[in-house]
C-alpha cells in the first residue's frame, strides 16, 4: 500500500510595509543627529508645502506706516524698509529656495550620477568623453561660472536651476565613477553577468543600488549648496528678481541698513539660510545609512 504524503506548500515571506519606517527610525533613534536633521528637513518641507497659507500677512503686501518695525507681538521678525512683515517672507521664501535645491539636485543626478555610472563602468571613449566635460567645468570657478549662465540665459528660477546643476556636474561624475570604477569588476556582478542580464540591467539593478549610500552624502551636500548659490546671485542681483521673497534677496536688501541699526532686516533671512544648510548637511550620513544595502537586515 502506497502512501501519499502531501507537502504544503511554504508561503513566501511577506515584505512587511514597515520595514523602510522601522529602519528609519532605528536610524534616527541611534543617532540623535540625524534624528534632529531629520526633524528640521520635515519642518522645513512643512514650511515649503504650507507656509504661503499660514503667513499672518501678506509677504507682498507694503506698508510704509509701519517700515523699519523692531520685532514685536505684532512682527514677530519685525519689518522691512517698505513695512512688509519679515516674518511672513522669510515663511514664504521657503517654498522657492527648496523648490530650487529639490530641483538643481534631481537636474544634476539625473546628468551627472548617470553620465558617472557610465563613465566608470564601461570606460574607454565614454570615460574619456565624461571626463573631459567635467574637467571643462571644473577649469572655471565654480561661482563665477553659474553667474555667467544666469546672466546668459536670463535670471529665472529655471534658468537658476540649470546652472546650479551645470556647476554641480563634475562632483557628480567624479563619485559616481570612481564608485562604478571599483564596483564593475565585483562577484555580485559578475554573477549578474553570468546569468544573463545586460549591461543596462547590471547598471540599474545592480551597480547603482550601491553607490546610492556615497551619492546620497553628496545629495544632500548639494542641496545645502544650492540654496548657497541661489542666494549668492540673489544677493548680487543675478537671482531670483523683487519683490518675490527669497532668503538671498532678503538679506541683500538688509545689509544696507545693519549700519544704521535695522539689523532684523538681514538677520532673520540669514539666520534661516543657515538652518537650511546645516540640516542638508547633517542630513548625508542619515541618508547614508538609510539606503545602505548592508544596514537593511
Amino acid at each position: 500500500m502506497t502512501e501519499t504524503v502531501t507537502i504544503a506548500p511554504v508561503a513566501a515571506p511577506k515584505h512587511s510595509s514597515n520595514s523602510v519606517l522601522s529602519h528609519a527610525l532605528y536610524i534616527m533613534k541611534d543617532n540623535p543627529v540625524t534624528g534632529l536633521a531629520f526633524g528640521l528637513f520635515a519642518l522645513i518641507a512643512l514650511l515649503a508645502l504650507f507656509g504661503p497659507y499660514i503667513v499672518p500677512y501678506d509677504p507682498l503686501a507694503s506698508n510704509t506706516a509701519q517700515a523699519l518695525k523692531a520685532p514685536s507681538m505684532a512682527h514677530w521678525f519685525g519689518t522691512d524698509q517698505l513695512g512688509r512683515d519679515i516674518f511672513s517672507r522669510v515663511i514664504v521664501a521657503t517654498r522657492l529656495d527648496f523648490i530650487i535645491a529639490i530641483a538643481s539636485v534631481i537636474l544634476v543626478f539625473i546628468m551627472g550620477g548617470f553620465a558617472g555610472i557610465a563613465a566608470g563602468f564601461f570606460g574607454g571613449w565614454t570615460d574619456r568623453i565624461v571626463s573631459r566635460i567635467a574637467d571643462t567645468i571644473m577649469a572655471f570657478p565654480l561661482f563665477v561660472l553659474a553667474m555667467g549662465i544666469v546672466a546668459a540665459l536670463g535670471n529665472t528660477v529655471t534658468n537658476i536651476v540649470i546652472a546650479t546643476a551645470i556647476v554641480n556636474f563634475p562632483l557628480y561624475v567624479r563619485v559616481a565613477r570612481a564608485e562604478a570604477n571599483v564596483r564593475r569588476e565585483a562577484g555580485f556582478v559578475q554573477a549578474a553577468r553570468l546569468s544573463g542580464n545586460g549591461d543596462y540591467r547590471i547598471l540599474l539593478a545592480h551597480i547603482l543600488p550601491n553607490i546610492m549610500p556615497i551619492m546620497m552624502v553628496q545629495i544632500s551636500l548639494t542641496m545645502g549648496y544650492a540654496i548657497l548659490n541661489a542666494a549668492g546671485l540673489s544677493f548680487i542681483g543675478l537671482g531670483v528678481k523683487p519683490p518675490t521673497p527669497e532668503w538671498g534677496i532678503m538679506v541683500a536688501e538688509g545689509a544696507a541698513n545693519i549700519i544704521s541699526g535695522e539689523w532684523w532686516i538681514a538677520l532673520f533671512p540669514g539666520a534661516a539660510l543657515m538652518i537650511a544648510v546645516f540640516t542638508f548637511n547633517l542630513l548625508g550620513d542619515g541618508l547614508r545609512d538609510l539606503v545602505d544595502p548592508q544596514r537593511r537586515t
